[in-house]
């Protein structure tokens, strides 16, 4: 995908993502699945958002003022590797996070990486059965070894969208995206 499809703002990127297809070939293993559920983080005005007003911008969070359809990776609780896609013009600080997908390839290697059958649904799993880290820092979308794709969209009548799960911050805010049908979500 284009790095335009990515430069408008944060929610309206998160909701066209469900149905797009996330695909990597981190360490030479493909693996990929069909996006289910996301979140935005819609920019400074945004208390959640890691560039918050509040924080303004810190070499931590400085690639989420990158272009449009780049990676912003971030250790969350110190531990686990979350994958977000900035959004927005170059300079605004903004992001979905990709919460959940539904596995549609390499399945065996996510097991691998995994450790265990609970694949994809949450963040954390998602980045670490992708085979995600740091390394991918600020790497654009539309190449190897991580790339989003079109995929089928999600129909309005089977989206469903909640107030964000996970925060203490603006977490009354609609701006959680999921696809009602899927068994492969974080949590309802």
């Amino acid at each position: 995908m284009a790095p335009d499809f990515f430069d408008r703002p944060a929610a309206e990127v998160a909701r066209a993502l469900l149905g797009c297809l996330v695909r990597s070939d981190c360490s030479g293993e493909r693996t990929a699945g069909r996006i289910v559920e996301t979140e935005a983080y819609t920019g400074p005005e945004d208390e959640a958002c890691h560039a918050a007003e509040r924080i303004g911008r810190t070499k931590r969070n400085a690639p989420l003022f990158g272009p449009p359809g780049t990676a912003y990776i971030h250790r969350n609780y110190g531990i686990h590797w979350l994958l977000n896609v900035v959004t927005g013009p170059k300079g605004f600080p903004a992001g979905v996070l990709l919460r959940a997908a539904e596995p549609i390839e390499g399945l065996t290697v996510m097991r691998r990486r995994r450790g265990r059958d609970e694949l994809t649904n949450g963040p954390a799993r998602l980045a670490q059965a992708l085979g995600v880290g740091p390394d991918l820092q600020a790497h654009r979308l539309d190449r190897p070894p991580l790339s989003l794709h079109r995929g089928d969209p999600v129909p309005d009548e089977e989206t469903e969208v909640t107030t964000r799960i996970g925060i203490s911050r603006a977490a009354d805010r609609p701006l959680r995206f999921y696809d009602r049908r899927s068994r492969w979500i974080s949590r309802r």
